[in-house]
């Protein structure tokens, strides 16, 4: 989850449980026993003195958010197309800004309503329906198939329903571990 840094809205980005991990050890400032693939990344752009400056997320297209790295070695910038889960473990580690733009941001922007009420707005109080309703979703999506969970899915990712979509890929990875 990428967030505004004047502002309150944030970007939830579903990434792999690899780049999820490798943000993670290097947010926690842990040291694996032997180098990350992004920790080689960033070793060997040290040796030849080139710099990640910053991350741009230049599009969003079906729900796939496009990245690039802005590179310099101090003589020329080059700009390296990249997965946008690679470009934010790379971005952590070089400790660089990652930017978007405001089309991307309105398109597939969120407030999440903790944050929300903690900036001074009214803060949303507990729907009990709702909860329960969101429970027997969540029971719900247990007794689908694997097929009916890939289509749900691909409707929750094409409708923006990223929390959905998390809930349903964890079923599904919850299936593959069993």
């Amino acid at each position: 989850m990428l967030g505004e840094s004047k502002g309150k809205r944030r970007l939830p980005i579903i990434i792999g449980g690899f780049e999820a991990q490798a943000i993670a050890i290097e947010l926690e400032k842990m040291t694996p026993s032997r180098p990350l693939t992004h920790d080689l990344f960033k070793s060997f752009s040290e040796a030849f003195n080139v710099t990640v400056k910053e991350v741009i997320i230049y599009n969003l297209v079906e729900g796939i958010f496009f990245a690039k790295l802005i590179c310099d070695n101090g003589e020329k910038e080059v700009e390296i197309d990249t997965r946008t889960s690679d470009a934010i473990a790379i971005a952590v580690r070089f400790a660089c800004p990652i930017y978007t733009f405001e089309f991307i941001l309105s398109s597939a922007g969120i407030v999440l309503e903790d944050e929300a009420a903690t900036a001074g707005e009214p803060a949303t109080t507990t729907d009990e329906p709702a909860l329960a309703e969101r429970k027997e979703e969540e029971t719900d999506i247990r007794k689908k198939s694997t097929e009916e969970l890939k289509e749900l899915l691909n409707k929750a990712l094409s409708e923006e329903q990223y929390e959905r979509a998390s809930q349903i890929r964890d079923e599904l990875n919850n299936r593959k571990k069993s």
